[in-house]
């Protein structure tokens, strides 16, 4: 249980009587943030949850000059009864921490980083959006903030979190995408920063997002970095294979590869629907031969924004592989619907991935204790 003091400020904007259309994804948000800062003497202190504004950033500050940054990203689900759901928060708070271990950050006490996330959401549960599809997306983010131009780890840290109410991570909904494999570009190799959220690996990125973009395609399907023969992810997301409607297979997790949230919870979802699941190095020749052959069925990324995207086609060298129908299969809407309908509380969590937050009351304390 934690025990963070949350200052809370006056002065936000509140919610508007109707939210923004179209909503799109990460364009418009609430009226409050949260905030705290870390120094090596006294750690972690001075948490805030006050009005959403700019950042007052040294030019010098380590983050600009040796990338110390990470994030996550999770989402508020509106449940029929009017209370929201929080979908899994402490295993994104967990992958938070191994970011942060990652790039030589201060971890986050995870339940005063979960604590802050309710906190902020319980406030601003009028930004949550109730149409089909629509979430409050949650943002964590930790920045260096030392003023230095050394090549080191910083000795000081702003933590902070931002909501955005949003639609699906696709404007076309639930259809399918293409994904061009990338033979000319890696997101990152074993060993590096791969299975950290830190906005390099996102940089390091867009050639490829451009290149797959100038040919004609949605998303990258990325090759692992040393060898250029194994399947990585697609896009930011992870991805399956589906092997005669009834066996998933999705690439190991090597380091190169980030965990999942969403990707754990099919994984573990997807057996109780009668379905296998097998995790393994997949070949890209391999792949594109099965696909050709008419062995994989479906094929689909996963993450927290889309859930899970269909993928109608890939291309490799010039070629399309056309990935079973081209449509969006049955079990990826099986297992859409049946993860999203524990999300948005629409069917009882046997697992105890949701924690509720009660619609608003009319008060709010000036200071919110765990």
């Amino acid at each position: 249980m934690s025990t963070l003091d949350i200052r809370i400020e006056p002065g936000h904007e509140p919610a508007p009587q109707a939210l923004p259309e179209p909503l799109g994804f990460g364009r418009h948000f609430t009226g409050r943030m949260f905030t705290r800062r870390y120094s090596a003497d006294k750690g972690w202190h001075d948490a805030t949850i006050g009005p959403y504004r700019p950042l007052s950033i040294d030019p010098a500050a380590e983050v600009f000059h040796c990338g110390q940054m990470i994030f996550e990203g999770t989402k508020a689900y509106a449940r029929p009864d009017g209370h929201v759901n929080l979908f899994r928060p402490e295993m994104n708070a967990a992958r938070f921490n191994r970011s942060a271990a990652r790039m030589a950050m201060p971890q986050v006490d995870v339940d005063e980083h979960v604590h802050a996330i309710t906190e902020l959401v319980r406030l601003e549960q009028g930004w949550v959006p109730r149409q089909e599809g629509a979430t409050l997306y949650i943002r964590p983010v930790m920045i260096a903030t030392e003023t230095s131009l050394e090549v080191r780890a910083s000795r000081n840290y702003l933590h902070y979190i931002i909501l955005s109410p949003v639609a699906s991570l696709f404007s076309g909904g639930f259809k399918p995408i293409s994904v061009f494999v990338s033979g000319d570009f890696v997101r990152t190799v074993r060993g590096g920063t791969g299975e950290a959220k830190t906005p390099g690996n996102y940089a390091g990125s867009l050639r490829g997002s451009e290149q797959a973009g100038a040919s004609g395609y949605q998303q990258v399907l990325w090759l692992d970095g040393v060898e250029r023969r194994y399947v990585d992810e697609v896009g930011a997301m992870n991805i399956a294979l589906v092997y005669g409607g009834k066996h998933i297979r999705t690439p190991l997790l090597t380091g190169a590869i980030l965990q999942g949230i969403t990707r754990d919870s099919l994984l573990r979802l997807a057996p109780d629907l009668g379905y296998s699941i097998e995790e393994a190095r997949i070949d890209i020749g391999e792949m594109l031969r099965d696909i050709e052959s008419g062995k994989v069925t479906e094929a689909f990324g996963i993450g927290t924004g889309a859930v899970i995207s269909p993928v109608g086609r890939f291309g490799f060298n010039g070629r399309d592989y056309k990935v079973g129908s081209g449509d969006a299969g049955q079990v990826a809407r099986h297992l859409f619907r049946h993860l999203t309908d524990l999300q948005y509380g629409r069917i009882a969590d046997p697992y105890g991935w949701t924690r509720v937050i009660e619609a608003a009351k009319a008060v709010q304390p000036e200071v919110a204790r765990a």
